[in-house]
């Protein structure tokens, strides 16, 4: 029989009602389970190991072999996605610098539309002017039934498949038929310091590095279009 949680006589109101906050926090269901895991691109007959994941508490850490010097790292809940650069102490708004940061995004499995659309307008803002997120039925990955949408942007679209467990999307098909799954998942806790930006680190900005050169002797103006 399940024990009745009482409270003491003696408690005042603040007492009686941090015990109530207290006792909600452990009824409450868990958030977004951690774990790490690899990515694996498939086109054809062809499957190449393309880089490595790790997600915790609505964060992404995303290492790819196209960006061996740095890190992909994005914040669901603020709406960010940085390059990282540990040697050169050095991160910068990703922006276009990867799809993949429009794509493995901590989810809402209720309504992942949202957060996708929410990096996609961080990522390319013009790219949603023709922009739509969709319910296209279910499907297995890795022996999973999983929830499909499919997504349509400006020159990017994909579709998803999102594991309701760990709310992030485990496979997503991009419009040239490659497939990126997340494979060889690892549910086990992640150290907080891999989501994070290092401590000194300062943030790089190439529009400023541009807008300095435009004012150099060094600076050579493209050709006008005809």
């Amino acid at each position: 029989m399940k024990r009745k949680q009482t409270m003491p006589p003696g408690m005042n109101v603040t007492a009686r009602l941090l015990a109530v906050v207290g006792l909600a926090l452990t009824t409450m269901p868990a958030g977004a389970q951690q774990f790490s895991a690899d990515l694996v691109a498939t086109k054809g007959e062809s499957a190449t190991r393309i880089g490595k994941l790790l997600v915790s508490e609505g964060k992404a850490r995303i290492e790819t072999t196209a960006l061996p010097d740095g890190f992909l790292l994005v914040d669901a809940a603020r709406v960010a996605a940085y390059f990282v650069r540990p040697a050169a102490r050095v991160f910068m708004d990703a922006k276009r610098s990867s799809d993949l940061t429009q794509m493995f995004v901590p989810l809402d499995p209720e309504d992942p539309c949202r957060q996708w659309r929410a990096m996609a307008a961080l990522a390319a803002p013009a790219a949603l002017t023709v922009w739509r997120c969709e319910r296209a039925g279910e499907g297995t990955v890795g022996g999973r039934t999983m929830s499909a949408y499919k997504v349509e942007g400006d020159g990017f679209s994909f579709v998803g498949w999102v594991d309701r467990d760990r709310k992030f999307p485990l496979q997503v098909r991009t419009a040239d038929g490659t497939t990126i799954a997340v494979e060889r998942v690892r549910d086990e806790p992640q150290p907080a310091q891999s989501f994070e930006i290092p401590p000194g680190a300062r943030k790089f900005d190439p529009q400023a590095l541009i807008r300095l050169m435009q004012h150099s002797d060094a600076w050579v103006a493209p050709p006008a279009s005809e």
